[in-house]
């Protein structure tokens, strides 16, 4: 059984941007792969800016230098 996790930062993906993600990921690993799509898990985990850093600072300080 594949199972995938995806990380984003919390900043607003709808609903729908979501559900793009886990079919995706999903067709991706039954074209390349040839996994079977009914035993393939997606996880999507929204992290909090301030828990989510690159080049040393926090996304939510990044953000409001228009990095």
């Amino acid at each position: 059984m594949p199972y995938i996790n995806i990380k984003i930062t919390r900043e607003g993906a709808t609903k729908e941007q979501k559900a793009q993600l886990i079919a995706g990921a999903t067709r991706l690993l039954v074209d390349v792969l040839g996994k079977n799509p009914a035993t393939t898990v997606v996880v999507i985990d929204e992290v909090d800016t301030d828990n989510w850093g690159v080049a040393g600072e926090q996304i939510t300080e990044r953000r409001k230098q228009g990095k």
